[in-house]
């Protein structure tokens, strides 16, 4: 059986990683005043960053049309392809699952919809153990079977620059009312099971935050070791700082990918965004 993997730019993998690993990429859509941009396609997350320091409103963010996704189900139909398996960022924050499922009711063979319930390196993450099984000769069953393992192990940490973009985009979900400019107040982020993002804890200062994130990877790791993913929005020396304290902390853990943050996500994260993802090795 031939088997489609599809996802939607807010892996933040790229479109190079994307080619290589014969997954094909549905972009969302992020838009300055008249102009749209695909995200990843028309727009680099270092064009992206530059910009957004320069706009004096937030930019908007679209999802992929349901017409965009069925024109890809039935390229990739017409390409060989038995089943298709397509891998998303959290309903709870985009509309993109909703435009997937109602094109899969069309589409010219079964397609199977993975909802990550969470965004940018921890969708990569489902991304890359459906490919990995898919390569393995798995069928599609199987593909769809190993991102839903990734998806119900994973935790995503994450502090960022400054609340502001997550608040004035509305994805702030149960950390709306943090005064985190305050004293420098640091939140350390989450995702909950149901896809919303919630506070974990609040520090004060990017250190603290980090040596936060750290020790909760390395109490998650100490009965078994984590495949962890780091990200950044502009600041890969945050990364490199986290991965120093994960050392640090004595997590144990296998790094499979450090990811810069695209346009969409990076449209609510803003500049400053670092963070890991994990779920715990088979």
């Amino acid at each position: 059986m031939k088997v489609g993997i599809v996802c939607d730019s807010t892996c933040d993998l790229g479109p190079q990683w994307l080619a290589e690993h014969d997954v094909v990429m549905v972009p969302l859509k992020v838009m300055f005043g008249d102009t749209t941009y695909l995200d990843w396609i028309d727009i680099t997350p270092d064009a992206f960053y530059e910009k957004l320091l320069q706009a004096s409103d937030l930019p908007k963010t679209s999802q992929p049309s349901p017409a965009e996704f069925s024109a890809v189900y039935a390229s990739l139909a017409e390409q060989g392809c038995e089943e298709i398996v397509s891998i998303h960022l959290s309903s709870a924050l985009s509309g993109t699952i909703e435009s997937a499922t109602l094109a899969s009711a069309a589409a010219p063979v079964p397609v199977r919809i993975v909802d990550t319930k969470i965004v940018t390196a921890g969708t990569a993450l489902a991304v890359m153990a459906a490919v990995a099984e898919r390569d393995a000769g798995g069928d599609a069953e199987a593909v769809e079977a190993a991102a839903v393992h990734v998806v119900e192990g994973l935790t995503l940490l994450f502090a960022l620059g400054t609340l502001d973009y997550l608040v004035k985009g509305g994805r702030a979900g149960k950390a709306q009312g943090l005064a985190a400019n305050l004293l420098n107040i640091k939140p350390v982020l989450t995702f909950n099971k149901d896809g919303i993002i919630e506070p974990y804890k609040k520090v004060r200062g990017t250190k603290a935050a980090l040596a936060e994130i750290a020790a909760k990877v390395a109490a998650d790791s100490k009965a078994r070791p984590v495949r962890l993913a780091l990200f950044h929005s502009t600041t890969p020396e945050l990364a490199d700082e986290l991965k120093s304290a994960l050392d640090t902390a004595d997590a144990r853990y296998e790094l499979v990918l450090t990811g810069h943050v695209g346009a969409v996500i990076g449209t609510y994260a803003g500049p400053g965004a670092v963070g890991a993802a994990y779920y715990p090795e088979p």
